[in-house]
């Protein structure tokens, strides 16, 4: 796949990233791409669900197994915003995906290179190849402003707090 294609790919899973900023979701998102074709498509959303599960990748795994009718995904590739968690980099072993393709390093719990390479660990019975920092600046730069902003937030309705009770 060509970087100009692999670029396309993963501003597909920044819109996906923005539908999750957009329901007050940690903004990361993924899409599963087989044969050039997006099957699958996730954005987090365990606030909204209340479900741990629901992380962008699983849930893009989840609509790309519904579509083709098949656990197995050998031929697709995904792209993620953040890399892949611990959970994440599960299901991809275990749905046999090919590739993956992620935008940020999570320093505190990416598996896909970050803190380990469970990816490419030959004991498992399947490997991905792993491509990081695919719009990197992008990726990172979405969730800096995101936690920026909730910082920012916190920090408004702490003092509105305080002002309230010095005030009664």
């Amino acid at each position: 796949m060509e970087r100009a294609e692999q670029e396309f790919f993963m501003r597909e899973a920044l819109k996906e990233a923005e539908k999750a900023k957009s329901m007050g979701e940690v903004p990361i998102g993924a899409i599963v791409v087989r044969d050039g074709v997006i099957i699958g498509r996730g954005h987090n959303a365990r606030e909204t669900t209340q479900d741990a599960t629901t992380h962008a990748e699983m849930q893009a795994i989840r609509q790309a197994n519904e579509n083709l009718e098949n656990w197995r995904l050998e031929d697709a590739e995904i792209f993620v915003t953040l890399e892949p968690c611990p959970m994440c980099t599960g299901a991809i072993i275990l749905s046999r995906v090919k590739k993956v393709y992620y935008g940020a390093s999570d320093l505190k719990a990416g598996t896909a290179g970050t803190l380990m390479n469970l990816l490419e660990d030959e004991r498992f019975n399947h490997q991905a190849v792993v491509e990081k920092g695919l719009l990197e600046e992008e990726c990172r730069e979405m969730l800096q402003s995101f936690f920026r902003e909730l910082r920012k937030k916190r920090k408004e309705e702490n003092r509105k707090h305080l002002r309230r009770n010095n005030c009664e």
